[in-house]
């Protein structure tokens, strides 16, 4: 059974993104650090806050982001083995705090905000091809939405949860087949929030802590989705209540 690590970040900027790029860097045969360690790796080309990140073949993509309280649509690409960085196709449209899923070698987004802070959120949903540099639209979310949660389990993209106006969280869960192109609603969220850490496990989806509205009003609690029911249960509460947060399965 997987495990799953939630850390809490204030936003996704420059700094973490090395550090997460360190981590799944090979070792250098000499001089290799120990495990568990951090080591400074290329900077990000363009300092920004509030971006996403998706791996693909083993190359780390930053997606969209903030730069002095507006959106961008930037997309650069981290290859670990060469420690360089570069500018690869733009997304459509600047969007910061975006929800962001891999399927099949390809980048989807969802959503996110036009400024800060959390303004203009979207229904937009972007497919990129990291192998062509090509972006395509993709039928939208329902409404617009923008912090969620996403994970995907059996090839279908789980977009859950989020923040339409400025203050306004929602309980929205809606499912994207990116095989046939089509959105089907499942069981709604048990508490509407966003900003929280969201992973799959052993197929089930864990959604762990989050946002209530203002920045202070945070959760720690942990619901559990089993697509097998379209149902959710209650699962161990973080020890302590928590926003903001990132979320990955170890695998052990």
């Amino acid at each position: 059974m997987g495990r799953f690590v939630a850390v809490s970040v204030a936003c996704l900027a420059c700094g973490v993104l090395a550090g997460i790029v360190a981590l799944a860097a090979p070792a250098h045969p000499q001089g290799a650090s120990p495990p568990g360690t951090w080591v400074p790796k290329a900077p990000m080309p363009a300092l920004r806050g509030e971006v996403a990140a998706a791996v693909v073949d083993d190359k780390l993509y930053a997606l969209g982001g903030a730069v002095n309280r507006q959106a961008v649509a930037r997309n650069q690409e981290y290859d670990p083995a060469t420690d360089r960085w570069r500018e690869r196709a733009p997304l459509p449209q600047p969007r910061d705090h975006l929800g962001v899923a891999v399927v099949n070698g390809k980048i989807y987004t969802f959503g996110g905000f036009t400024s800060s802070v959390h303004q203009g959120s979207g229904d937009v949903v972007f497919e990129y091809n990291p192998a062509s540099d090509f972006w395509r639209p993709l039928p939208p979310m329902k409404a617009a939405r923008a912090s969620v949660g996403v994970a995907v389990v059996d090839g279908k993209i789980h977009v859950i949860g989020g923040r339409t106006l400025p203050t306004v969280t929602v309980t929205t869960h809606e499912v994207f087949d990116p095989a046939t192109g089509r959105w089907r609603e499942a069981a709604p969220l048990p508490r509407a929030r966003d900003h929280m850490a969201t992973v799959a496990v052993d197929g089930k989806i864990h959604v762990i802590g989050g946002r209530l509205g203002a920045n202070t009003d945070h959760v720690a609690q942990h619901d559990i989705y089993d697509p097998a029911t379209n149902s959710w249960s209650a699962g161990p509460p973080l020890p302590t209540s928590r926003s903001g947060v990132a979320g990955t399965s170890t695998g052990a």
